[in-house]
């Protein structure tokens, strides 16, 4: 039996999950997914790694699915609900899904593309009603596969066996030392790392309590903060962005004693700003900490949870991680203050790329994950200097952080978001370009480029300044910045 399922025993009467105004027990869910397990598996032993889609609502039934494609001994994938028909056509072609796993209360079949050979099973149609044998699931089985498109065009299926799951999960879970009194509301995608492990599985892990929220509504998550006694709190930076909007606009002292009396409250997923964490500070109170991880290794670097939470930075390896830096001819660099592509080691690396044998081995490097992330050792703390391929501006011969320079342009108080890229240019190679969202349309675009032109100055280099209405983002609310690079070559 898996780790996280033999953890259970100890809590089984205790609230797992608040779904649609109820709760369930851990009871529940383990009765629940052995049932789900017992139809999927029929007269079969076991499912022998056969890829099932998961393409449902973020709800009590996607736990039990998620759990009963694992006990089967298969391997789950899950699906956006909000991915376009051509995105799902390709992770359901990758994998050469047969069957995808639904409910009424989410009609999968208006997301779907036709494909033959493709069943479509609602959950309430399972018929089981007697949990069958089991069968015996080793950690090195391949549990899971998520699909990320980093700073390519094409989704890569990323493949993770259960150790490395439960890597992921207990590393997580010593770092920032969950416990069965935690309470955590849930409105990320399941279709991510971060909503699957760092929301709903580590909480699960120790007996805790997750409420599940649906997709992120800031209105609904401030009213749950506001009468609900939640301990963690975990979001990306979009999200930040637009609670700090509500709780500007609010007199509610619940909604803000919520906030200040949770133990820990996190930001990942993308950078987040210096600027952001001491508006939020002087809000809430709270110290975000920030961490760093991405789907093929999960979490890997995290700011102390009993320590300093520096912002700009990502911290120190967790549990279990090694790293190391390593400049553009492959030498290791062991002194502070030089950038290099951040290296990743340990057993919550993932196996490799779906279907993609040679990108897989060129993505490591002596059983090093080279992660593509430029990143710099600053004072014991790493810091993230971006994406090498769209946050970092090679121009004039130097190397630019596009984060350093969004930064900056966040002190702004006109400026709600901004996105800074490189685009080609003949003679620098890459010119500054940056993407501006301003918060009152009375505002001149004018002065709002004059501004961001000043600033820009400094680097001596041609820029553009592009006012804009919405920057290109993808399910989690992060800016793609591939999307934004290509609108701004083609205007």
């Amino acid at each position: 039996m898996l780790s996280i399922f033999k953890q259970i025993d100890s809590f089984k009467e205790r609230i797992a999950i608040e779904s649609n105004n109820k709760q369930f027990s851990y009871s529940y869910l383990i009765e629940q997914s052995d049932l789900i397990a017992s139809s999927l598996l029929d007269d079969k032993p076991d499912l022998m790694e056969e890829k099932i889609g998961l393409l449902m609502n973020p709800d009590i039934e996607y736990i039990s699915s998620l759990w009963g494609i694992w006990k089967a001994g298969g391997i789950a994938v899950p699906l956006s609900l909000s991915a376009k028909e051509n995105e799902l056509k390709h992770c359901i072609s990758d994998c050469n899904i047969k069957l995808i796993i639904s409910s009424k209360s989410c009609d999968a079949k208006q997301h779907l593309p036709n494909k033959e050979g493709l069943e479509v099973k609602h959950l309430e149609d399972f018929n089981s009603q007697v949990i069958n044998n089991l069968p015996e699931i080793l950690p090195e089985r391949k549990a899971m596969i998520l699909y990320t498109s980093g700073t390519t065009s094409k989704p890569k299926g990323v493949i993770s066996t259960h150790k490395n799951v439960e890597s992921q999960i207990t590393a997580l879970v010593k770092a920032w030392e969950w416990t069965k009194d935690d309470h955590i509301p849930l409105f990320l995608p399941l279709h991510h790392i971060h909503g699957i492990i760092n929301s709903l599985s580590c909480p699960l892990y120790v007996g805790a309590k997750v409420t599940m929220l649906g997709s992120f509504e800031a209105e609904k998550v401030c009213n749950q903060v506001a009468s609900k006694n939640f301990s963690v709190f975990t979001a990306v930076p979009t999200i930040y962005f637009s609670l700090i909007e509500e709780l500007e606009n609010s007199n509610n002292k619940d909604l803000f004693e919520g906030f200040k009396k949770m133990r820990l409250m996190m930001s990942g997923s993308a950078a987040l700003a210096p600027e952001i964490h001491k508006k939020w500070k002087e809000l809430t109170g709270q110290e975000l900490l920030e961490r760093y991880g991405m789907t093929e290794v999960g979490m890997a670097l995290s700011n102390k949870l009993n320590g300093e939470r520096r912002p700009g930075s990502v911290g120190v390896p967790l549990p279990g991680v090694e790293v190391r830096l390593e400049d553009d001819n492959g030498v290791t660099i062991n002194s502070e203050g030089e950038a290099g592509q951040l290296l990743i080691k340990g057993p919550q690396v993932f196996q490799g790329y779906l279907n993609l044998a040679d990108k897989t081995k060129e993505s490591f490097k002596n059983g090093w994950f080279a992660t593509g992330d430029v990143v710099m050792l600053e004072k014991g703390y790493y810091k993230i200097l971006g994406r090498d391929s769209v946050d970092i501006i090679k121009s004039g011969g130097y190397k630019i952080s596009a984060l350093e320079i969004e930064d900056v342009l966040l002190r702004n108080p006109e400026i709600k978001e901004c996105a800074v890229v490189g685009i080609p240019d003949d003679k620098w190679g890459e010119i500054v370009a940056a993407a501006v969202v301003i918060k009152e349309e009375i505002i001149q675009s004018e002065e709002i480029q004059a501004w961001c032109s000043s600033y820009l100055s400094d680097y001596k280099i041609p820029r553009r300044v592009i006012v804009m209405k919405n920057l290109p983002k993808n399910s989690m609310g992060k800016i793609t910045k591939p999307k934004l690079k290509e609108a701004l070559e083609d205007n």
